[in-house]
């Protein structure tokens, strides 16, 4: 539905159009806290494939009652399945995507990994595919080149973008194809589907819903020590509805698939009230009012108003999940706080930060008045840090209970379907992915720079920018290779497309591309070389599969995988395969450091690993002080036909020093 309104000084028509309001749920709770609060569709998880794992998340025969219980209230279901599925994953992926078809039926499957596409074209699925914001969809190219051709209806950007760069996205859409946009919720301090953190430190990958977090903790620099890499919430409130003058933003989407029904619910309402009833300067009042009860941590609008760019780490503010209501006083045996807030029966406080060492939970049991006195439960072996922050993290009022008991009454007239048996057929994904691969490939090492300091000499390859490309000899422009960046925003394209038809022109034909929808700087890729890097995350062969479809020739394992994992994708990918074998991987891109980061000087985390930030182009890169090496499972790796094998060679800042370990990734790990 659209209004048109007027400016009032000018009198000039501006349409206003109503996007759907898009609520989280982790759980049957908020979920039925979505559809009370009146959200227009609930996007849910479940128990694998779901980039929020630690969520409750849901199984399919309770998913289907939700389902259609939300459905005969006009509320649409997107089934999210944003993981990087490994080689091993593919027949279970291929069973649930059937099952999600046949027995729950949702509206629409949010995933970031390429081969669902497949799966649910074999699956018969008749509802919509959006591409997840893990995919990092960050220019407006890919929207046709990639988004419209397999099949996508919906892209999620980046919660990096401002308004003008979701202008220029929205713009680029193709007909049947819009956008949506987080409006609200947690922010992670890397690029979506750029950080490698949680998996480099602890074999628990963020690609996979595994994250454990760790910008969240505190980092120590020289003597000090701060959360200098967690942020605040995105919180845009009243300028979400700049959005409504953007036909193509189809969707506001609110984060928070960890969080309790009371933010579901009031986040849903204050969102709902701007935007419909958003001219009204009362009812603005009282929707931000609402979000201040939502128990997230303080907001920021981010990048949302270019002019006035907000960086979301301030480590002089809370960034603690849930309300923050006081700080713990008195002794350890006799702790207490006076409540900022009034607390009642039934809130959930958590004393401390989640990862603190004491940090614990307490159930409010009776009502305690702002700024009165609750003396906090003291248990044997309970060491809390003097003066731990206290958070509010969940609440249940009388009227929200009695609302979700009521529609767990009417969810129980639509009892789940018994979920029968799988009848997709594998080969139906793998029939056209069938290795093909020589039986000795021949073996290439390339060595990546960022500079050509030494003398160039055939299979070099360079981070592509147009000083090297000036500087490459033409006789040598055919031999090198040329490596395009993990994120391009979209005000940069137009300047890499120059770049690389540059590069073409001169002899290049050797591209490693390190987001699928690079491919669309390619108009015919036929006659060159090109391949999917290590940051396209590809692990499994049903995407090898839609990549050659794109017009790939090669593709670069996930540098995540264990070494299971590279022998399985080794076995079954039809595509020739690379590997970042070793070098200095990244942790994390990200779009911003906090003022108290200074670039190229070591911070070190809680267990004594050190990092580092350097600035290529408008990103920040963190490293680890340590070096990825594989170099030894070479041979082991060539059995199993990998062909192309990667050195990242990085410039080592001056006091930052290597630590001899071995760089061995999860190549021991199962991960998770």
């Amino acid at each position: 539905m659209n209004e048109t309104t007027h400016t009032p000084d000018e009198n000039q028509a501006v349409t206003v159009h109503r996007p759907m309001i898009l609520a989280p749920a982790g759980n049957k709770a908020s979920f039925l806290a979505a559809i009370g609060a009146g959200a227009d569709a609930v996007y849910c998880g479940l128990k694998n494939f779901s980039a929020r794992m630690e969520a409750d998340n849901f199984g399919t025969e309770e998913l289907s009652a939700l389902t259609r219980l939300a459905h005969s209230r006009g509320v649409k279901v997107y089934i999210t399945l944003n993981a990087m599925l490994k080689q091993s994953d593919v027949e279970k992926a291929a069973h649930l995507v059937e099952k999600l078809a046949r027995h729950v039926r949702p509206d629409a499957l949010i995933v970031a990994d390429p081969a669902f596409a497949p799966m649910a074209r074999a699956a018969g699925f008749k509802g919509e595919l959006h591409l997840s914001t893990l995919a990092n969809l960050s220019f407006p190219k890919g929207l046709e080149c990639f988004v419209k051709k397999l099949g996508f209806s919906r892209a999620v950007v980046p919660r990096e973008l401002s308004i003008d760069e979701i202008r220029l996205m929205a713009d680029a859409c193709p007909d049947g194809v819009d956008l949506e946009v987080f409006i609200h919720g947690a922010l992670c301090y890397g690029v979506s589907g750029r950080c490698y953190w949680s998996s480099f430190f602890g074999g628990k990958s963020g690609l996979r819903g595994r994250c454990v977090q760790p910008c969240r903790r505190v980092y120590s620099r020289g003597q000090e020590k701060g959360r200098y890499f967690s942020c605040q919430d995105l919180s845009l409130d009243v300028l979400a509805r700049a959005l409504q003058t953007i036909p193509k933003v189809g969707a506001w989407k609110i984060e928070g698939r960890k969080k309790g029904p009371h933010y579901v619910y009031y986040a849903v309402k204050a969102y709902q009230m701007m935007r419909d009833q958003g001219s009204d300067p009362q009812i603005k009042k009282t929707a931000v009012g609402l979000l201040g009860q939502s128990l997230g941590r303080p907001g920021t609008h981010y990048n949302f108003l270019p002019q006035r760019p907000w960086n979301p780490v301030d480590t002089d503010r809370q960034t603690g999940s849930g309300l923050f209501v006081g700080t713990m006083k008195g002794s350890f045996k006799a702790p207490f706080i006076v409540p900022s807030i009034e607390l009642l029966p039934g809130d959930l406080l958590r004393i401390g930060y989640e990862d603190a060492e004491g940090h614990a939970l307490q159930k409010i049991h009776t009502t305690i008045p702002k700024r009165g006195k609750l003396h906090l439960k003291f248990r044997e072996g309970w060491k809390p840090a003097k003066e731990s922050p206290v958070f509010l993290i969940d609440r249940r009022e009388k009227e929200l209970r009695n609302l979700i008991a009521s529609l767990e009454a009417e969810m129980e007239t639509f009892p789940p379907e018994t979920v029968g048996a799988s009848t997709i057929r594998l080969e139906d994904l793998e029939g056209k992915t069938k290795k093909k691969r020589a039986a000795k490939p021949h073996v290439t090492d390339i060595h990546v720079y960022r500079s050509t300091s030494r003398r160039i000499q055939p299979h070099d390859a360079f981070w592509l920018n147009g000083e090297i490309l000036e500087k490459i000899p033409g006789k040598l422009a055919g031999d090198c290779w040329y490596v395009l960046p993990p994120v391009i925003w979209p005000q940069d394209q137009d300047v890499w497309q120059d770049l690389v038809e540059r590069t073409v022109k001169k002899g290049g034909r050797r591209f490693i591309l390190n987001a699928p929808y690079q491919i669309g700087f390619f108009p015919k890729p036929g006659a060159l070389d090109i391949w999917a890097g290590p940051f396209c995350n590809t692990a499994n062969s049903v995407t090898t599969g839609v990549l050659a479809g794109l017009g790939f020739t090669g593709v670069f394992a996930s540098p995540e995988l264990s070494r299971q994992d590279f022998l399985d994708f080794g076995e079954k990918s039809s595509l020739p395969l690379g590997l970042v074998i070793s070098g200095s991987m990244p942790l994390v891109i990200a779009r911003t450091l906090s003022a108290k980061i200074k670039p190229m000087t070591p911070f070190t985390s809680p267990k004594g690993e050190e990092s580092y930030a350097v600035q290529h182009g408008k990103d920040y890169w963190l490293y680890p002080n340590w070096k990825l090496d594989l170099t030894s499972k070479k041979d082991e790796l060539i059995r199993a036909g990998y062909s192309l094998f990667a050195h990242m060679e990085e410039k080592i800042p001056p006091g930052i020093t290597l630590r001899d370990r071995p760089g061995k990734w999860n190549w021991d790990l199962t991960l998770l």
